[in-house]
């Protein structure tokens, strides 16, 4: 029998090198964490820099740096200015006897005056530049007067530019000591942080100036390293000034290092400019630097040297590990790292937002579900319940001491309950006088029949304003209920808006600005947040245009034919100074406009109309015009109108469902009026993507459509908003075309034609005689027209509106990307 062999190798050796690779990821990053550990926590870091700058020196004399940073590290990290101070007096003491006294002695003078200071009552950190420039100053000079006997005018001119440079530093170093003596995470460093910490770094190279391997000079070893990490991680303009800092410190040290700055500053420059390469085109850009610079020489010995010592910087870039790049980029801004982490930032919190709405949503949907449910159970138990307790005052005061109590209530239970409960009914109803057979059935039933019915009228007066009060709590929980799923509702879409991920998006903004910059338009950024069919959404930061209107008429143009559909530019906030950036927001444009015309005329030609109108642009890509007549005239009608009005515009601003919203405006009205003053409501809601229309009519007028010749009648049966609690909104819906007539009107010109019978045919045959199709000339005939049949009287409010719906003609024709590809979107 023959075996079948089967070779496993291959997958064997795929997962052990899997489990390999992760093995060494989770190593890595314990090693990560201890050294973190290591360097912040233990004070690794603080400890070498200090004794670094302990050795720091400017012209071979001034040591300005020392005290300033022990006095940093006293004031922001106390626990750790043991070893600080024994870092800096080891560096100091390295040098010579003379230089680690003079700073044990300014250390000593510090702590006195630091003492003295607080007889001042001003912030630690203010006050603290101030000291240390006295105790340098005081300390300096004591040193000179004990070692001469004598103070002249270069000495104090000494003293006090070492005094003066302690005084600069030390306000430096509060900037960047700590991002040295503390590892938490930050999103990015303030410019002026960058600054403070690349001459904090700059002053440490200065405590290696001597040291050296094989003829190698570590400062300028590790100067170089520096200018190649900034220029490769925030580009030319930071490796440059990099470059020029930290030459400037090393040069001070050193003058024979002059020629050091000029060569650290154009290998930045030409190190930031060849990033793209990658760590290879940095390290080429330094190279090339070195060797222009190392020309000026005199001898091919110090060009080698420079080229031996960049090749060593190179080397020290080349081992660096991404990840610890990456973390000072992270740091930097500008940079592509930093911009991710921001991003990432954004994100979270955009999470966390879109999270919150969420559950303020459900929220408000549980509420609303909550007062909906206990209203409904309240309306079908509360009937009973009420009749039941009704009775029962009525029996506490006329059946309690009656004699036959037991008889009426335990043995004729429901024949009693029955014979009261109809009397109630009957004051009810304003029958019971005319019901003689209960009256009578009742007087043989009861030996206080009249007793009885006399309470029973009492009590209802007291009962029938119970439940008036009860029904106004049970529609002012129905009132609470709807706003609140209305709310819920807005709060859930707002959550779905913040949550859209962008990420998606990424290559199509890089194919966006890819095209536009073939086309020889400049943009600095672009960002798509919506690429939806009529719901593009995408801002721009573009360069000063000075006005010429690049932005509408080039960049939009273009965008509509990439994208397929019109683009406009929905705002646009240009830069205050030439040399900033323009921030522009393109968005769909909407395929129809609307263009309103308005007639209207108060009763007997008075100021004041008991007709309101409003015509406004929804959030969601509606129109709506709207009209309201309140009951009656003057201005009692003219506020139930308007006050309709704008509660109608605030809810549906807020993005709530058209007939909620008018549920809501119905149920407000309807609680808060005492007398009978009522208002109607003729609603139209015009999508502007594809003209359909709703129409919502409360106890409104017909509205008309005008098709060329064709005229078409709107109509819907609904009450005046304010009679009832509850209703149901009748929606009509109507599919409206371009060059379409709307014309709305309330009763005074629907009815106000004198000996018409039929207005509706009247009204329909006027409007298919005119001859105009401008929206205001429309109103003003049709007004004309009504005035003219009541012999020029205006014997009610009359309001008229017309609408014109028309196709959105963009002002700019498309520019065609011939370099781009639709199909990538």
């Amino acid at each position: 029998m023959q075996k079948t062999e089967r070779n496993y190798a291959g997958p064997v050796t795929e997962v052990v090198f899997n489990r390999t690779k992760l093995e060494f990821s989770k190593f890595w990053s314990q090693v990560n964490i201890k050294a973190e550990k290591v360097m912040f926590e233990w004070g690794l870091l603080l400890l070498a820099v200090g004794f670094l700058l302990g050795r720091a020196l400017i012209l071979t004399k001034i040591m300005p740096f020392a005290l300033p940073f022990i006095a940093t590290v006293y004031m922001m990290k106390r626990e750790k200015t043991g070893i600080v101070v024994l870092a800096v007096l080891a560096g100091a003491f390295s040098i010579s006897v003379q230089n680690g006294g003079f700073i044990l002695a300014s250390i000593v003078m510090f702590l006195i005056f630091n003492r003295l200071s607080h007889i001042i009552d001003v912030d630690e950190f203010k006050k603290l530049p101030f000291t240390i420039f006295f105790t340098m100053l005081f300390t300096k000079l004591s040193m000179f007067y004990l070692l001469t006997k004598q103070l002249g005018s270069y000495d104090a001119l000494f003293a006090s530019v070492e005094a003066g440079l302690s005084f600069i530093l030390t306000m430096i170093f509060l900037q960047s000591v700590p991002l040295l003596s503390n590892k938490k995470n930050r999103q990015s460093l303030k410019t002026e942080e960058v600054i403070c910490l690349i001459i904090l770094l700059a002053s440490v190279l200065t405590g290696t100036i001597g040291w050296e391997v094989y003829g190698l000079s570590f400062e300028h070893i590790l100067s170089r390293y520096l200018v190649l990490v900034f220029a490769f991680v925030a580009g030319a303009t930071v490796g440059s000034t990099v470059g020029v800092v930290t030459g400037l410190i090393l040069s001070l040290a050193n003058v024979a290092s002059l020629y050091e700055m000029s060569l650290l500053a154009f290998s930045g420059l030409l190190g930031g400019l060849l990033k793209d390469g990658k760590k290879f085109g940095t390290s080429i850009g330094l190279l090339i630097g070195t060797s222009l610079i190392g020309l000026y020489g005199q001898n091919n010995q110090i060009l080698s040297v420079n080229l031996y010592e960049s090749i060593a910087a190179v080397l020290l870039f080349l081992l660096t590990p991404n990840v610890w790049i990456r973390k000072v980029g992270r740091l930097i801004p500008g940079t592509n790292e930093n911009t991710v982490e921001q991003q990432q930032y954004l994100r979270k919190i955009r999470d966390v937002t879109a999270t919150r709405v969420e559950q303020f949503s459900n929220v408000f949907d549980a509420l609303s579900k909550s007062f909906s449910q206990n209203g409904l159970y309240e309306e079908t138990q509360s009937e009973t319940r009420d009749i039941d307790f009704f009775l029962s005052n009525v029996t506490e005061r006329t059946c309690q001491l009656c004699f036959k109590k037991e008889q009426c209530w335990a043995y004729q239970f429901d024949k009693t309950y029955d014979y009261m409960k109809g009397i109630m009914q009957g004051i009810e109803q304003g029958t019971l006088q005319q019901n003689t057979r209960l009256l009578r059935e009742m007087d043989k039933h009861c030996v206080k029949a009249n007793k009885v019915v006399d309470v029973i009228e009492q009590e209802y007066t007291f009962f029938q304003a119970n439940q008036k009060l009860k029904q106004q709590i049970r529609e002012s929980r129905r009132i609470v209920a709807e706003q609140l799923s209305g709310v819920s509702q807005v709060m859930q879409n707002f959550a779905q808006e913040i949550k859209r991920e962008r990420e998606n998006l990424h290559i199509q903004e890089e194919q966006i600005l890819e095209v536009l910059k073939n086309f020889g338009i400049e943009v600095n950024q672009i960002e798509i947040y919506s690429l939806e069919q009529g719901n593009v959404d995408i801002d721009m930061w573009t360069p000063f245009c000075n006005g010429r209107g690049e932005c509408e008429k080039l960049i939009a143009p273009m965008l509509s034919d990439i994208l397929g559909e019109t683009i406009v530019v929905k705002r646009e906030e240009c830069a205050s100074y030439p040399q900033g950036y323009c921030h522009v927001s393109f968005g769909s444009t909407k395929a129809y406009v609307i263009e309103t015309g308005v007639a209207h005329a108060a009763k007997g030609g008075g100021f004041v109309s008991g007709d309101s109108y409003a015509t406004l642009e929804l959030n969601s890509g509606k129109y709506a015009v709207a009209i309201s007549d309140g009951m009656g005239n003057g201005e009692r009608a003219h506020y139930e109108s308007h006050e309709t009005l704008q509660l109608l515009r605030q809810i549906l601003q807020t993005g709530i469902e058209e007939t909620i919203a008018i549920k809501s405006v119905n149920s407000i009205l309807s609680l808060r009026t005492n007398d009978e003053v009522f208002s109607t409501l003729d609603l139209a809601i015009i999508d502007l993507q594809d003209a359909n229309s709703k129409f919502l009519k409360i106890g409104s007028t017909p509205s008309f459509v005008k098709r060329g010749d064709k005229v078409i009648r709107i109509q819907a049966n609904n009450l005046p908003m304010g009679i009832i609690e509850d209703f149901e909104v009748d929606v009509v819906s109507e599919q409206l075309k371009a060059g379409d007539l709307l014309i709305m009107m309330t009763d005074g010109i629907f009815e106000g034609p004198k000996h018409v019978e039929n207005h509706d045919m009247w009204m329909k045959r006027k409007i298919s005689e005119l001859q105009t199709s401008d929206p205001q000339e429309v109103a003003d005939l049709i007004m004309e027209e009504v005035i003219r049949t009541r012999s020029g009287m205006i014997e009610d409010d009359m309001t008229v509106v017309v609408a014109k719906i028309q196709h959105n003609i963009p002002k700019w024709s498309s520019i065609p990307a011939l370099s781009y590809k639709k199909k990538a979107l």
